[in-house]
C-alpha cells in the first residue's frame, strides 16, 4: 500500500504559465512519487501561478503549510 504525499509546485511568470510549466512539474512530481511508494490525492496538490520564489506569502504554500501542520 502507497504512503500518502503532498506536492507543492509554483511558476512566477507568464511565459512560464504560458508554457504548462505548472502542469509539467505538478505530473513529474506525482510520477517520483508513484515510483518512490507514494501516492498523491488530488487534494493534496497544491499550486502557485504567478508568484515569485522571493516572496513567501502564496496561496498554494500557505495551505500547504497549514495542510501539514
Amino acid at each position: 500500500m502507497n504512503k500518502p504525499a503532498a506536492i507543492y509546485a509554483r511558476v512566477s511568470s507568464d511565459r512560464q504559465k504560458e508554457n504548462h510549466t505548472i502542469a509539467c512539474q505538478t505530473a513529474a512530481l506525482i510520477e517520483y512519487a508513484q515510483k518512490n511508494g507514494y501516492s498523491v490525492p488530488p487534494e493534496w496538490v497544491f499550486q502557485d501561478e504567478g508568484y515569485s520564489g522571493a516572496v513567501l506569502v502564496r496561496p498554494g504554500l500557505e495551505e500547504a503549510s497549514r495542510f501539514g501542520g
